[in-house]
């Protein structure tokens, strides 16, 4: 077990915010929320998964909205509303959770589990079961693994609810989206909440050790080497020429133009980036990484902050290896954003 001191926890959510690519929530308020804990004198503390007991229950806590709406509600004050629902699914159990896990990488969403941890008194398990941020609920390891969301908790400033039964995951998912849609358009969530052995067998271990060499890099202000650190490729630098985005069923959508001379990038996203163009070509689709980084201060730039004028380096990394089979590209793969070309691995594209 870690105890994690303020640059260990900086960089683990630089990095996080990178592996979001674009989604998974802005850094500046995920690290507001770890600033008042440490204030606070809270505690944060990392375990393995090999350090979990297998009898030990662990829930996931995070954000679930647009990321418009879910920035909204971080200017009007501090937001715990994935306390609440963390708090109301340990009663729905009967008994306190050993651990919290991250559903996703991203800058608020990791500082969501983090601060949520750190509250409960609990550690953060160094994994997470989708390996970047992901748009919708269901995608995510556990549902490779036939495990489902429900039990799970929903919460917003001033009600909570727990669903002990859905039809299948897609509506949970719908659920939820529907409840953040009738809460300026975001809530707390808890859900997946499994014993240490299931755990261990569902989940990508290593994660947040990963983003933590990531955010090393990005302190250093170096683009290329957090490509080069984080198994990764530069796949274009430009200045941003225009951008598109709107709010639409519970998500964020946009598109992001970039220019450098004759040539242009595009990259689409759904909350987070799922694929981009060159000069009109597909490049890269998931279940692979599609980031934007400031060219200057290394500083990945979450969606919708794109502005027109901004000198910008796009990088990428291959998707985890879960994502990568012949169900994992069905779920989170270019047919499920009605791409019909086929997958081809980053790496066979600019090794």
């Amino acid at each position: 077990m870690r105890t994690l001191n303020r640059e260990e926890l900086e960089d683990i959510l630089w990095g996080c915010t990178l592996l979001g690519t674009g989604g998974g929530g802005d850094f500046a308020m995920g690290w507001s929320r770890i600033e008042a804990d440490l204030a606070a004198g809270r505690e944060f503390r990392m375990v393995s998964l090999d350090e979990l007991d297998d009898e030990d229950m662990i829930g996931s806590p995070y954000f679930c909205g647009s990321l418009i709406s879910i920035q909204k509600a971080g200017k009007e004050g501090v937001v715990v509303q994935d306390i609440f629902a963390f708090e109301a699914l340990q009663d729905h159990f009967g008994k306190p959770f050993a651990a919290a896990i991250s559903t996703e990488l991203g800058g608020l969403n990791t500082a969501s589990a983090l601060s949520v941890a750190a509250n409960m008194g609990i550690p953060i398990v160094d994994a997470d079961p989708a390996g970047r941020a992901v748009p919708e609920l269901q995608h995510s390891t556990f549902f490779l693994n036939d495990i489902p969301m429900v039990p799970m908790a929903i919460a917003s400033r001033t009600e909570k609810m727990i669903i002990t039964e859905a039809f299948d995951d897609l509506k949970a998912e719908a659920l939820v989206r529907g409840v953040a849609l009738l809460n300026n358009g975001n809530v707390g969530v808890t859900d997946h909440v499994v014993k240490g052995k299931v755990l261990k067998k569902t989940v990508i271990g290593g994660m947040l050790s990963y983003a933590e060499q990531l955010g090393k890099a990005i302190r250093e202000k170096d683009c290329e080497k957090a490509a080069q650190v984080g198994g990764g490729f530069v796949l274009f630098q430009g200045t941003v020429n225009s951008i598109s985005c709107e709010e639409r069923e519970g998500f964020t959508w946009g598109n992001v133009f970039i220019r450098n001379g004759d040539d242009e990038y595009e990259i689409r996203y759904k909350n987070e980036h799922y694929v981009s163009f060159r000069n009109s070509e597909i490049d890269v689709t998931v279940p692979d990484l599609i980031c934007i980084m400031d060219s200057e201060t290394a500083e990945p730039i979450t969606n919708p902050n794109c502005k027109e004028g901004d000198n910008v380096t796009v990088v990428g990394f291959p998707g985890p290896k879960e994502w990568r089979t012949e169900r994992g590209l069905k779920i989170f793969g270019p047919p499920h954003f009605n791409l019909d070309d086929a997958y081809i691995p980053i790496e066979e594209k600019y090794k």
